[in-house]
């Protein structure tokens, strides 16, 4: 059992470094500069899933320094209707003044990649790299300007920062909402069918040894 358990540790830390970002979990609110989703330090990598219905908006916030690097893309699941969805992407400054729009002008339906954390294939979108031109507040607008809906995940930042803890806490949930994102229920119930296994072994081993110890 704790050689199993010690594998299954094994696989999960070497396939992190290709996840690489901390998810960021929300209530889906976020639809105006007012109520945009904060992003922690914009130099870790984060990711957010999210859905965008058409002529949607979604925000995000950051504050950042004048000079400080800054990276934000987007990637789309690969699922079957999807293969042309491509949101916009803007920088806005703190005077809600626009700094860059970014819009996907490549082939579609993209570049492949595949993410093994999550064992999801993704299309690439636009990618958007810019240094902060003054200290301040700025923000992420992604939006639909193509009357189209789908899902996206945004990553932003590009320091990967797990901790041990991390492992056992803030990416078995990750795991879950990528499944969730791209609707893989079937994954989700044969993990819980697993884990119900691995629980269930040992304590059906000890019930058999007190069974024969009154015996």
């Amino acid at each position: 059992m704790k050689k199993i358990l010690f594998l299954f540790f094994i696989v999960l830390v070497s396939s992190t470094p290709a996840y690489g970002h901390k998810l960021i979990s929300h209530d889906d609110t976020h639809r105006n500069f007012e109520s945009a989703l904060k992003i922690p330090d914009h130099k870790i990598s984060w990711a957010i899933y999210e859905n965008l219905g058409q002529n949607e908006a979604k925000f995000y916030t950051f504050e950042a320094q004048k000079g400080d690097s800054f990276y934000a893309s987007i990637v789309i699941p690969k699922i079957e209707g999807l293969e042309e969805y491509s949101p916009t992407l803007v920088l806005v400054g703190d005077d809600n003044f626009q700094k860059k729009k970014i819009s996907y002008e490549k082939n579609f339906p993209g570049d492949e990649f595949y993410e093994p954390f999550g064992q999801i294939t993704y299309w690439e979108r636009q990618e958007l790299r810019t240094d902060i031109p003054a200290d301040g507040t700025y923000f992420i607008v992604v939006m639909d300007e193509k009357n189209q809906s789908g899902k996206y995940s945004l990553a932003i930042g590009t320091i990967e920062d797990f901790s041990l803890v991390d492992f056992f806490t803030i990416l078995p949930k990750a795991w879950i909402d990528t499944k969730l994102f791209v609707n893989d229920y079937d994954s989700i119930a044969i993990s819980i069918l697993i884990l119900i296994g691995f629980v269930s072994v040992p304590i059906l081993i000890l019930f058999r040894k007190k069974l024969i110890k009154l015996r």
